[in-house]
């Protein structure tokens, strides 16, 4: 462009210069406009970065850096302040304002005993929270690096439009210079014609719409994903979302609710239901999955106390069985019927619907205790979305027993189920789905546990649970669904395909006109207005096709 304009000065056009000047800074007033607008939708989520913690030491109030508080501190939060570190709520209720976080306008309560995340905002009532995570652990601060990160990973077009101009531009000068030369060499003469036509064809021939739409687009596309509360790690992983075929969930605490609760306890042998339910209890004490939560639950229920895990030595998970544990009462096994066959047990198996934990004590099968889960809201109406947004094939994966799992899957319109599955199985489950992918078609996973995350890195696209998921599901995912409702996958894959539509027609858009007009200007057709348009008018064009995102949420 630059060339362009001095071109046309020395040659004595001075309205075309001035035109050059001129439209090309239209064309910058718009590109910092849209570019703007697309970095405040997603600027958004870094005003969730909290400036100061309040630190209670010895009675009294100090203010803090949250990177100076350690964890175990006991913070007070008052109302309309920012949430500075991950903790848990020892004293006060109150309700909290998640929408910078999840994009859900509606607060949500919390009070003493509920975990409570970085980056909401306080309402009326003032908390004592004591921490649980370090700053640089917490979720704010793996939000603001994931967004900070966002823009650095580029799709596959945005990385063929960079490596295109990085050619073309060389190209396109060289062919100038020899369109102002060559032909007056060989023809004679008219010097000044050959380069008025050479600084047509360098206007023409400028990359403007090309390298600033594309990634504009993708920009918008992420800018828009964001204002619904969910993260995209980067425009390749909206490219790859866009081409999804088949998409993969883990059942517990994606599709359910993952609120276990027991429904039933049967006893055998000669032991109680109380007897099957301590010894259960005692045994999953020291563990932390949701199944061993609602057992100590169900018995502090029954018998109004904890169970004493004085009474508890060498207690251990086996990865995919249960546990194990040594009571006063014997050697204990709590876990799957695979662990029962392991160990030799003669067991009854219970065919209640349900998760089914098997009891048994120094060998002798106990009983059972029945465990169920309840659909998470919207899931079924988020499954027949999903389909509807060209999502081909829905797959569920779980470590229950096909008789628990079917009945959900059956409710909730999945295509296919693999049941009883350990963690290294769902490896190889995802495994061969993708061998059974086409060559051009994406396969996601969703999913939200600790024992997800090996699963999400190797899905061509992994989707977890920000609110509730574990640190290691999140690091491993592509997309992080910051409130866990699974209904705004579908908005997603909306968002990357209309992503994917705009930045095409922006290339063949522009291509198209700079191509037709480029020979024209090259045969001296037309003239440096033409040139303008086909540099300057092309990238509005395309920079307003492109602004399109930053309005869309992803609605049918």
């Amino acid at each position: 462009m630059m060339i362009a304009t001095f071109g046309a000065f020395g040659s004595g056009d001075f309205s075309e210069a001035a035109a050059v000047m001129l439209f090309y800074q239209v064309g910058e007033l718009f590109q910092d406009y849209a570019v703007g607008k697309s970095r405040r939708s997603i600027s958004d989520m870094m005003s969730i970065c909290p400036e100061y913690a309040n630190v209670e030491q010895d009675g009294t109030i100090v203010q803090a850096d949250p990177d100076d508080v350690e964890v175990g501190s006991v913070i007070v939060i008052k109302p309309g302040e920012r949430v500075p570190l991950d903790g848990v709520i020892i004293e006060g209720e109150s309700m909290l304002d998640t929408s910078a976080l999840t994009g859900e306008p509606v607060p949500r309560s919390a009070a003493a005993g509920d975990e409570i995340i970085s980056g909401c905002v306080n309402g009326s009532g003032t908390l004592k929270v004591r921490t649980t995570k370090e700053f640089d652990d917490s979720t704010v601060a793996k939000i603001l690096e994931l967004v900070e990160n966002a823009s650095s990973k580029k799709a596959r077009v945005e990385n063929f439009i960079t490596r295109f101009a990085k050619y073309y531009t060389p190209v396109v000068t060289i062919a100038a210079v020899v369109l102002a030369i060559l032909p007056p060499l060989i023809l004679g003469g008219g010097w000044g014609e050959w380069i008025h036509r050479a600084c047509t064809f360098l206007v023409i021939s400028c990359p403007c719409a090309l390298v600033i739409s594309v990634p504009l687009g993708f920009f918008g596309g992420i800018g828009a994903a964001s204002r619904i509360g969910v993260l995209v790690k980067g425009s390749n992983y909206l490219e790859e979302v866009a081409q999804m075929d088949t998409v993969v969930f883990d059942k517990t605490g994606t599709l359910t609710k993952g609120e276990f609760k027991v429904s039933g306890i049967f006893a055998e042998n000669g032991f109680t239901q109380a007897s099957v339910l301590e010894l259960a209890a005692l045994a999953e004490g020291y563990s932390n999955h949701p199944i061993a939560d609602s057992i100590t639950a169900a018995y502090f229920e029954k018998t109004g106390k904890k169970a004493d895990l004085n009474r508890v030595e060498d207690a251990g998970e086996l990865a995919g069985h249960g546990v194990r544990a040594l009571t006063d009462k014997g050697r204990t096994l709590v876990g799957n019927g695979k662990l029962m066959q392991d160990n030799g047990i003669a067991y009854q198996p219970c065919n209640e619907n349900g998760t089914i934990c098997y009891v048994a004590c120094d060998g002798v099968f106990a009983g059972a205790v029945v465990i169920s889960d309840s659909v998470k809201t919207g899931a079924r109406e988020a499954i027949a979305d999903m389909k509807r947004a060209g999502v081909r094939k829905c797959v569920m994966l779980t470590g229950d027993r096909r008789q628990a799992a079917e009945p959900v899957a059956k409710s909730l319109g999945i295509d296919g189920l693999c049941a009883e599955l350990l963690p290294a199985d769902k490896v190889a489950k995802v495994e061969e789905l993708l061998a059974g992918c086409g060559a051009n078609k994406r396969l996601g996973f969703v999913g939200d546990g600790i024992n997800d995350a090996p699963v999400l890195a190797r899905a061509d696209i992994g989707f977890a649970m920000g609110s509730m998921g574990s640190d290691a599901a999140i690091e491993a995912a592509d997309v992080v669904l910051m409130d866990d409702d699974v209904r705004k996958l579908a908005s997603v894959i909306r968002i990357a395909k209309k992503t994917l539509r705009i930045v095409k027609q922006n290339i063949v858009f522009a291509l198209g006109v700079k191509g037709l007009v480029l020979v024209l200007g090259a045969l001296g057709l037309v003239g440096m207005w033409w040139a303008v348009f086909a540099d300057v008018g092309v990238a509005v064009i395309a920079i307003l096709n492109s602004m399109r995102m930053l309005s869309y949420n992803g609605k049918a």
